[in-house]
């Protein structure tokens, strides 16, 4: 198998690498081609999956530069996976998007006998429409004809579709015109054995009595800005000097909103941790009182899974977000959901969880739940690996051929103390104290 990524390094792109992962264990060899990260080397081995990276392109700026960067990316990507067939024959190629151009590589490998999935995880067309609104001129009308005209193009190239929920699923049906037999859901669900709680750390707290999270890119459709004006208003407007704010990640968007909190004084108040790994997140989100979920309305986002409000129920943190079609599907009851927009309200359902202990408790508590029961990655690897094992004949063993580990107390491999999840007692009254006892 030969994955592709643009826009994130892997193991970074958490969803790719329980992919790899889910692979891997059912018996498939994987490579992978994708950009480097910091320190990255060109070639590595990891956990079995073969990782080839190549340097990435400067950032870019306005059509001419993406579409630089696109054709950089889709160059050093084709080479690369000559380098990965000359050590060993591939015989499905999958491409995650954006952008969507991996097609034409596809057909070029099919003359090879190799079979092309698509890894649906972004709308192109709709990031456009939510970054630039509808286009009026001549120019723009011309770059969202392009971004359609790929779309089309990457779906009517793949033998199969993985779709991140049934709304990107529907549109591989109608926009697309793919047959439904050649779609599968595949949801970005936590790996719950994994992703679970730790002891919290208090450190992290900065001298506040709660910490709340932010986790996931920063981009301009991202609604990061809006954390930070939440977090104005609850500490100069309503005086609460108690709330310390954790935003992990990074984006287009970082420095400037650093530059912001500056601005506004609330450097004492907000953390930007920057690129942060496993570890990081384990103990962020174990400490924190309540995560975010402040993506605004827009025709990407109201469809689009948002894997970090997942991530934060199977840490056991209650969730403020606003209310989009996709989140409610993933949240469901277990969510304080705003109405889009609406600052002052979120900012007021934020200091009312905080200030209710029993309220995140249930919501904490069951959050982990469901992600345990309708969320995890567990069926989704398991129809992921079934898509591969359909195209090619291959009788894996599956995903996960040793079971399910035990979700009992004990220590990660960092070192931390995890919360015996198993037990409902512990569980519930680790959603509010973030503490073991």
């Amino acid at each position: 198998m030969l994955i592709i990524v643009q826009n994130l390094p892997v193991p970074l792109d958490r969803r790719v690498w329980l992919e790899c992962r889910a692979l891997t264990a059912a018996g498939y060899e994987v490579s992978v081609i994708c950009p480097k990260g910091p320190g990255d080397p060109a070639y590595q081995l990891l956990d079995g999956v073969h990782l080839y990276k190549y340097a990435p392109p400067p950032q870019a700026e306005g059509a001419l530069g993406y579409a630089w960067e696109f054709l950089y990316c889709w160059v050093r990507t084709a080479l690369l996976s000559v380098k990965v067939r000359a050590r060993r024959r591939f015989d499905v190629m999958q491409a995650c998007n954006p952008p969507d151009t991996y097609w034409a590589l596809a057909l070029l490998w099919r003359l090879g006998g190799v079979k092309f999935v698509f890894d649906h995880h972004d709308l192109n067309p709709e990031v456009f429409l939510s970054r630039f609104g509808e286009p009026t001129g001549f120019a723009g009308k011309l770059q969202y004809r392009i971004l359609k005209w790929l779309e089309r193009r990457t779906f009517r190239t793949a033998n199969r579709v993985t779709s991140t929920n049934t709304s990107y699923q529907k549109i591989a049906w109608t926009r697309g015109d793919v047959p439904p037999e050649h779609t599968t859901v595949v949801r970005s669900g936590p790996d719950t054995t994994v992703m679970r709680p730790v002891e919290g750390v208090d450190e992290l707290r900065r001298g506040g009595k709660h910490l709340v999270a932010y986790l996931g890119i920063m981009g301009p459709q991202d609604g990061v800005d809006g954390v930070l004006e939440v977090a104005r208003r609850v500490v100069f407007d309503r005086g609460r000097t108690d709330v310390r704010f954790a935003l992990l990640g990074f984006g287009d968007c970082l420095e400037d909103l650093k530059k912001q909190a500056t601005a506004w004084g609330l450097d004492p108040y907000v953390e930007f941790t920057g690129r942060v790994g496993p570890e990081q997140i384990t103990r962020y989100l174990s400490t924190s009182s309540v995560g975010l979920g402040p993506d605004p309305l827009s025709p990407l986002n109201d469809v689009s899974t948002m894997n970090k409000t997942m991530e934060y129920m199977a840490y056991a943190l209650p969730v403020v977000t606003y209310r989009l079609q996709e989140t409610v599907v993933s949240a469901g009851e277990c969510a304080v959901l705003v109405e889009p927009g609406d600052v002052e309200g979120f900012t007021t359902s934020l200091l009312d969880l905080l200030d209710d202990a029993e309220r995140r408790a249930r919501l904490g508590f069951e959050g982990r739940r469901r992600c345990e029961a309708v969320l995890d990655w567990r069926p989704q690897a398991e129809n992921y690996v079934a898509v591969f094992d359909g195209l090619t004949g291959f009788a894996s063993r599956g995903p996960f051929p040793d079971g399910r580990p035990e979700l009992g107390a004990g220590t990660d491999q960092w070192g931390n103390k995890m919360i015996d999840v198993s037990d409902d007692a512990v569980l519930r009254a680790f959603a509010v104290t973030r503490t073991g006892e």
